[in-house]
């Protein structure tokens, strides 16, 4: 029996995201029943402070000496908790102030500090930091969280999670396979389905990530605000081409990436400006070079996740691209929100036992259930 056709009464639930770039918890609430969506609630974001963000980077400077061997950087990692809880606290604060959308249930990604993909010599590993119990009995409701484990355990990617949301988003919207949406986070993800209604999705390669590092390296805050920068550029084409002859861009999907496997070490030796630029194009570049891979023709590239805020990003996706690139915001999304919704979605599918993932979007050999809950 397939049970995405059984009947489950829709709740609000919902879910929070903190993304690599360390920026924010981002908050949303959803009315659905796992499979549906048949309302958006309210959505927050909880900045972090220059001094919270420094205490969650040095317990992911701390978790990337560590790797996973020896003893683990204990004390790092619980004060980067501490200052998780707190801000996801804020976050859900934020969202239940009407309580109109009160949620029975949340999702919490918490703060990916290492991932590994498994490969031939070694199994995929990966590591979210989170202090589930003290979420918990702040949040008051059931809270469902680690939902790459699973999926990690039975050889997949663990990577990405958002597709089942992004697939539901589609749904909703009436479009099917020649739509493809794209998320730009520290790393970008594709998901589309292929004709036979099945969910393909993978990381394409480096998003605002590199962007970000290059221009904290520099002393230029924390990211490069509205592209200026790499529009004041020139991208170094030959570099593009360098980079993308790395044997993991032909490699075939599922695939997925660390936030560091690809960094700002890439533009070394070039000026701030065209470093900004070249590395700007080589995230546009590697979506382009995924969708020529895909072996389908799209027809909308759906972007969502905090790239589409930089306009140099959007303009090379849109020269890149072979088909036409639009916004979240374009189609009726809050760009914003999506990864903090899906992970609200991916809550009520985890109540459910429905899969989360796929051998399409991670790799898996079959389709994988997720989550741990606390009741």
């Amino acid at each position: 029996m397939n049970r995405e056709n059984e009947e489950f009464e829709p709740i609000w639930a919902a879910g929070f995201m903190s993304g690599t770039s360390i920026d924010a918890v981002d908050g949303a609430v959803i009315l659905t029943d796992g499979v549906e969506i048949f309302e958006f609630g309210p959505t927050s974001e909880r900045k972090y402070t220059p001094v919270e963000r420094k205490i969650i980077q040095e317990a992911v400077n701390a978790a990337r000496a560590w790797n996973w061997r020896g003893e683990p950087p204990v004390s790092a990692f619980k004060s980067a908790k501490q200052i998780l809880t707190i801000a996801h606290t804020d976050a859900w604060n934020a969202l239940i102030a009407d309580q109109q959308f009160m949620p029975s249930v949340a999702g919490v990604h918490g703060q990916t500090v290492l991932h590994r993909p498994p490969s031939p010599h070694v199994g995929g590993a990966t590591l979210q930091l989170i202090d589930a119990s003290g979420m918990r009995t702040a949040f008051g409701v059931p809270l469902v969280f680690d939902f790459r484990s699973a999926d990690m355990a039975a050889g997949g990617q663990g990577a990405p999670l958002a597709p089942a949301y992004h697939a539901a988003l589609l749904k909703r919207l009436g479009e099917t396979g020649h739509v493809a949406v794209l998320n730009l986070g520290g790393v970008a993800n594709i998901t589309y389905q292929n004709s036979d209604g099945s969910i393909c999705a993978f990381d394409t390669g480096p998003a605002n990530g590199p962007i970000d590092e290059w221009v904290e390296a520099h002393g230029l805050g924390t990211h490069d605000v509205d592209g200026k920068l790499a529009a004041a550029g020139q991208v170094h084409e030959g570099a593009l081409t360098k980079w993308i002859s790395h044997p993991w861009f032909h490699a075939p999907p599922p695939k997925s990436l660390d936030r560091f496997d690809f960094n700002a070490s890439l533009a070394v030796g070039m000026s701030l400006e065209d470093g900004a630029a070249t590395l700007t194009a080589f995230s546009a570049e590697s979506v382009a070079h995924a969708l020529r891979y895909a072996g389908q023709t799209f027809s909308q590239l759906i972007i969502c996740g905090g790239g589409r805020h930089n306009a140099q990003m959007v303009h090379e996706l849109q020269k890149r691209c072979p088909c036409v690139v639009s916004t979240a915001e374009d189609v009726g999304w809050n760009g914003d929100a999506i990864e903090a919704q899906a992970f609200a979605f991916l809550a009520v599918r985890s109540l459910r036992r429905l899969p989360i993932s796929w051998p399409g979007t991670t790799n898996v050999a079959a389709p994988m259930t997720g989550g741990e809950l606390l009741p």
